[in-house]
């Protein structure tokens, strides 16, 4: 995908960070928008305090809305008040909100760093720049976390979800269609590669909610990344859908008697956007942030904290190990070879074009 050039103001005071002038001309507080619990902890201690620690007098704002960022930026841009400044959002979500107009467009190698071997940001990124508006921050997956101590056999395979008879008990999934309808389909011998050929059809569609309706008595439906990892340490599941960063706290750092499967795990991106409509100041400070918590050391300081891969290639070679625990995170992350064995690759443009009408008939489903 082309990007495209911004020649706006904002680009002219970000390229002068640092110096008094862009001081003077940006904003001294932002909103950051997050998902709450060990992931935006790990932003907190990685991006926003040393941003703090070099820019003295500016206050960070947090939110945890990302979930909702789609609809809470749309009823913004009506109302024509942007409280926002900078949203961390899923890959298709930014497209979305691309298209829509209400995320600004970003010149990845005018406005954001070099990679420290020397690449610009374009390459550095590569084919993780699915959007004009969206900077990517981490590959994560969607994947499986079960109670050890609660099943007679363990689970190697996604379908084990499917399984109630062998894997009895509660299930907990995540309350949108996303992932949910492709290992409904997977499970109903679909093969990957025919997965959104299928879903893009009415039957399709319907085979993936019959699916789903087989355990839909077992489910605990999900909404905030913490939940899955509750449920499990309160032993109210037995099984659940969760982001891997998630789980890896609940297994590594709270030392549960849960253990995370694999197979098929859904890969995505999350990262960053700025809101269309900011004022100059704002627009200056997001872009200043952005720029200095998506070169290549801080990527790779976020994984110090949760096993998410970060997205510029020249940070992978600078993971290391957990900051408190002192263990090695390669291991950890869902693109390490022995962990991705059988992934699924997730489509997420397909998904910009179809996710409010699958949200609709997803909630519509669950109603009945």
């Amino acid at each position: 995908m082309k990007l495209k050039t911004l020649l706006a103001s904002t680009a002219a005071a970000t390229s002068l960070a640092g110096g008094a002038f862009a001081e003077a001309h940006m904003a001294d507080s932002m909103t950051i928008v997050s998902w709450g619990g060990a992931y935006q902890e790990s932003q907190r201690k990685a991006y926003a305090e040393p941003y703090m620690e070099a820019n003295p007098g500016v206050e960070v704002i947090w939110d945890e809305s990302s979930a909702e960022a789609v609809a809470k930026l749309r009823a913004m841009n009506e109302s024509g008040s942007i409280s926002w400044d900078v949203v961390d959002v899923v890959a298709s979500d930014a497209i979305r909100l691309c298209d829509e107009g209400l995320a600004m467009e970003i010149d990845a190698d005018e406005q954001l760093a070099k990679g420290d071997d020397g690449s610009d940001a374009s390459d550095d990124f590569g084919d993780l720049l699915v959007s004009d508006c969206f900077i990517p921050q981490i590959v994560y997956s969607t994947t499986i976390g079960y109670r050890t101590d609660m099943l007679d056999k363990k689970p190697e395979s996604i379908c084990a979800i499917f399984d109630t008879e062998t894997y009895p008990g509660k299930r907990s999934l995540e309350k949108r269609p996303i992932g949910n309808l492709e290992w409904a389909l997977l499970c109903d011998g679909v093969a990957k590669e025919d997965i959104y050929d299928v879903l893009e059809t009415e039957e399709g569609q319907d085979r993936a909610f019959e699916k789903l309706a087989t355990i839909k008595d077992d489910v605990i439906w999900w909404s905030a990344g913490a939940d899955t990892p509750q449920l499990l340490a309160d032993g109210e599941v037995v099984m659940g859908s969760a982001y891997n960063g998630r789980l890896f706290s609940l297994i590594e750092e709270q030392d549960q008697p849960v253990a995370m499967m694999w197979d098929a795990q859904v890969f995505d991106l999350d990262g960053w956007i700025i809101p269309e409509g900011l004022s100059d100041e704002r627009k200056a400070r997001a872009l200043d942030f952005i720029k200095e918590s998506t070169n290549t050391q801080k990527l790779a300081d976020q994984a110090k904290y949760i096993s998410y891969g970060p997205a510029r290639q020249s940070s992978a070679p600078l993971v290391g190990k957990h900051a408190e625990l002192g263990i090695d995170m390669a291991p950890h992350m869902p693109t390490d070879p022995a962990n991705a064995t059988n992934t699924f690759l997730y489509n997420y443009e397909w998904w910009a074009d179809y996710r409010d009408d699958l949200d609709s008939k997803f909630q519509t489903w669950l109603a009945q």
